[in-house]
């Protein structure tokens, strides 16, 4: 059997007061490196055992799967950063309250441009600082896939070559692999496994610090996905990412 197991970064700063993130650089919260932690433990009691692991290069997804490995004594198994599992690029949205955001526009407009599938936020410019352009970390990266903002249907499309050419591949020679991300990129690759319609996937939530567990038979197909933990605390979690941008 092959393990492939999602998790969303602990809660970040930015989590804790309801701003659009996206590509912006922030830490976890003390909340957030405690549920990494656990989720550390949740995986070492469940006799996970991972050779390889990947994260995006974002601090927060990074500090998660360090504290998640430490905690099951793997700090020194390799790690592959990945800018294709970057979150989804809100552009100009980015660093503004959820809340305020929908008292302003109205909570459908700050809804579609949350979770609509194919319409994304509005573009930051090219000259403005935030653009990935100047971020030196995406310095070896073609400027032209570089992204000014992003839906959904965007973020499928970055990430599914990741999936298809490395991931997966990596899971069939080592049959467990960590991934830790964001709430968005792994949506994508949530979409892709369990074949969801763009309406099924939009009403889908991956709280934070939680494992996600995707079983495989060896041919890749797939006989079961579950989330680690106390399946109430998980819906109460998932409602809660839900809820962020209403008024």
């Amino acid at each position: 059997m092959l393990k492939l197991v999602l998790i969303r970064h602990g809660e970040s700063v930015w989590n804790k007061e309801n701003r659009f993130t996206g590509w912006t650089d922030v830490g976890l919260t003390a909340g957030g490196v405690a549920e990494a932690r656990q989720a550390g433990k949740a995986l070492l009691e469940n006799n996970f055992h991972f050779v390889v692991a990947y994260t995006s290069y974002l601090t927060r997804a990074i500090k998660t799967l360090w504290l998640i490995l430490e905690e099951m004594d793997l700090l020194w198994i390799p790690v592959y950063k990945r800018w294709r599992l970057n979150e989804k690029h809100y552009g100009n949205l980015q660093g503004l309250n959820k809340k305020e955001t929908a008292e302003k526009f109205g909570e459908e407009q700050v809804l579609i441009w949350r979770r609509s599938f194919d319409i994304p936020p509005p573009p930051l410019s090219g000259d403005d600082p935030r653009h990935p352009m100047h971020d030196p970390r995406y310095a070896g990266i073609s400027p032209g896939l570089l992204p000014a903002t992003e839906s959904l249907k965007d973020t499928v499309e970055r990430m599914l070559p990741l999936w298809k050419d490395e991931i997966s591949e990596a899971l069939k020679e080592h049959r467990e692999v960590l991934v830790a991300a964001h709430g968005n990129s792994l949506r994508a690759v949530v979409q892709y496994l369990k074949q969801m319609s763009k309406e099924e996937i939009l009403k889908f939530n991956i709280p934070t610090g939680i494992p996600y567990v995707f079983e495989f038979d060896d041919d890749m197909n797939l006989l079961r996905d579950y989330f680690v933990g106390d399946p109430e605390t998980i819906k109460a979690l998932q409602e809660k990412v839900a809820n962020q941008g209403k008024k």
